[in-house]
């Protein structure tokens, strides 16, 4: 495959499995300095992840993947995300991602010291973009019905 194309290989690799390995048409990912887009034919680099959403489009269509740390390694005809952890929105279930929200919240009112706090502070940005992403899916879906 090149550049030349009109198509970028997305792979999504976590420490168990392969996620996923698709030919698409843009990527945006959750940069540790902030978000980045990639289109087929972009430069080398080399970034670490925190945690965020990622984006990718084939066609008209956007698929949404949540994505907790790890590396992004960019080549002009290749995305290779290697995650920490990494689920797509298909499959996160909406109920769970709203529960761990209402408890992330809780813990994070009853504070604590500071290594407690922090630790549900990160708790709560998972759980909100779980809930974010898993929302998004089933809007998608559901629109796709109409």
């Amino acid at each position: 495959m090149t550049a030349s194309s009109g198509k970028i290989l997305l792979e999504v690799v976590t420490p168990d499995h392969r996620l996923l390995s698709k030919e698409v048409d843009y990527v945006s990912a959750p940069g540790s300095e902030g978000d980045f887009g990639v289109l087929p034919g972009h430069c080398h680099f080399l970034t670490t992840l925190r945690i965020g959403e990622l984006q990718y489009r084939i066609g008209e269509q956007t698929e949404y993947m949540a994505v907790l740390w790890g590396f992004a390694e960019v080549t002009p005809t290749k995305v290779t995300i290697l995650a920490e952890i990494a689920e797509k929105a298909e499959d996160i279930n909406v109920e769970r991602a709203e529960d761990a929200v209402r408890k992330a919240e809780e813990r994070l009112e009853r504070g604590g010291l500071p290594s407690e706090v922090e630790e549900a502070r990160v708790s709560l940005e998972k759980a909100r973009l779980r809930q974010k992403i898993a929302g998004r899916h089933h809007q998608q879906a559901g629109s796709r019905l109409i």
